[in-house]
């Protein structure tokens, strides 16, 4: 994978926070429970170092997916000026065409999501297909759930 991930300085900044918390924090306890388990004596029936060795494989995995995510990270500014273009960092406001209702996204990077609060990664389909659109434009965006219909009603940055 050579994709780069876009994200901003904060949100590269709590990944690596996560990061070195696993491995500083997380791992070490991990390590201890492995070995407390291991002196137990016969590993063939223990099921708690089995079950730590499977912890400890877990959050190694979970390391690894967040380094990656580090490694092909592009810092990227938040746009400044106002537009009226769908771009990195904004904050759009859209009519769900299907059901009427207002919704707000927020156009995020890695690390900074949390769709219960319409922060959005911007690599997500749904932030792809509102990128570049403008105040106005009706778009129909193909996600896991299905297609949704839109109406972009404003763009701002706050």
């Amino acid at each position: 994978m050579s994709d780069r991930i876009p994200m901003t300085r904060a949100g590269y900044d709590k990944l690596k926070a996560e990061v070195d918390h696993f491995e500083t924090v997380e791992m070490p306890k991990l390590a201890q429970r492995v070995a407390a388990a291991r002196s137990e004596g016969d590993l063939s029936e223990n099921a708690e170092y089995h079950g730590a060795r499977e912890s400890q494989g877990m959050l190694q995995a979970k390391i690894n997916l967040l380094r990656d995510k580090l490694a092909r990270a592009v810092i990227v500014e938040r746009a400044k000026e106002a537009t009226d273009e769908v771009v990195f960092g904004a904050t759009v406001v859209v009519k769900d065409l299907k059901f009427g209702d207002e919704e707000i996204y927020v156009l995020v990077g890695a690390g900074e999501e949390d769709f219960d609060a319409g922060r959005i990664n911007v690599a997500s389909p749904l932030a792809q297909g509102l990128l570049g659109k403008k105040v106005g434009e009706k778009v129909a965006i193909d996600v896991p759930a299905g297609t949704m219909k839109l109406e972009i009603l404003e763009v701002r940055f706050d």
